[in-house]
């Protein structure tokens, strides 16, 4: 049986972008490190306080009072940990890969929920997607943008992808077909049933499918270590690398408090916060009319009078 030169094709085919349209990957390299470099000076040159007070102010709209304390011990940990600088420059990377992911994600999740030949299509892709070893995602990363931060990003949003398409896809796909048929009745316009009731409703899985995404790009965080970016990542790889237990468990933890932190701040939106939960409460106590007091027993008269 002959042999099918598979890898050559697939090196011919690298070869022939990188010579044919060397500035489409210039033009990504350079909108990713501006990104990156921009949102990780607004984060880390800011006095960690002043950013401990907005995570812990969102934490506690979004989630109460335990996410709140919980994110004020946790980044007062990191702080002491003097790992302040590395968190802030890993959040950044995994905010930008997370929101290119999710703005390709979603998107095609709601094409292939409406059309079912990109669902046929979408789901092999997002199999493979899902099932190929993350290493694998540094090959084509590395080729095209050398290395550093930019291949780390490309790769995070490469492996982040896929629950941003299948939980979108199936949110909407689970919207009471009543409903829909319903919005149609009163004469609804297809964009219409989609921005005012299929995305309402699909919105909790939707936020799951976010919630996903922001998980496995901060799972990379190591592996974008390995391609030179900086942040948390760099400080675990340089870690391993010097058999520095101590410097590897601190980096390591800090990894994990920031993932509790996004992983319970995203699992609450989509749903009532706590804020809105005391405002509703508030208007049903204030919408009791007024002057509308219980009428006063009837007094009974005497039997026979």
């Amino acid at each position: 049986m002959p042999d099918i030169p598979l890898g050559r094709w697939v090196a011919d085919l690298i070869d022939w972008l990188l010579a044919t349209v060397p500035w489409l990957f210039d033009a990504v390299s350079a909108v990713m490190q501006v990104l990156v470099d921009g949102l990780t000076e607004v984060l880390a040159t800011a006095p960690p306080v002043v950013w401990i007070a907005v995570f812990t102010l969102v934490a506690l709209v979004v989630r109460g009072p335990g996410l709140a304390l919980y994110t004020v011990l946790a980044f007062l940990l990191v702080v002491s940990l003097e790992l302040w600088v590395e968190t802030m420059q890993t959040l950044a990377l995994v905010l930008v890969a997370a929101v290119i992911a999710t703005a390709i994600g979603v998107p095609i999740g709601i094409l292939a929920a409406r059309n079912h030949a990109v669902s046929v299509v979408a789901r092999p892709v997002l199999d493979s997607m899902q099932t190929t070893p993350v290493f694998v995602y540094l090959i084509p990363a590395v080729f095209f943008f050398g290395v550093g931060v930019v291949p780390g990003v490309v790769a995070t949003i490469l492996f982040a992808i896929p629950p941003g398409v299948r939980l979108t896809e199936l949110g909407i796909r689970q919207v009471d077909r009543e409903v829909v048929e319903a919005a149609h009745a009163f004469g609804a316009r297809p964009g219409q049933i989609l921005r005012e009731v299929q995305l309402p409703l699909a919105l909790p899985s939707i936020m799951a499918g976010v919630n996903q995404v922001i998980m496995l790009a901060l799972s990379m965080v190591v592996t974008a270590g390995l391609l030179g970016a900086a942040g948390l990542g760099a400080v675990v790889v340089r870690a391993v690398t010097q058999l520095d237990v101590a410097s590897g468990f601190e980096g390591g933890l800090a990894v994990v408090l920031l993932a509790i932190f996004l992983d319970r701040l995203t699992a609450g939106f989509g749903q009532p916060t706590a804020l809105s939960r005391l405002l509703r409460a508030r208007t049903r106590r204030s919408a009791r009319p007024v002057g509308t007091e219980a009428p006063a027993p009837r007094s009974k008269e005497p039997v026979g009078a």
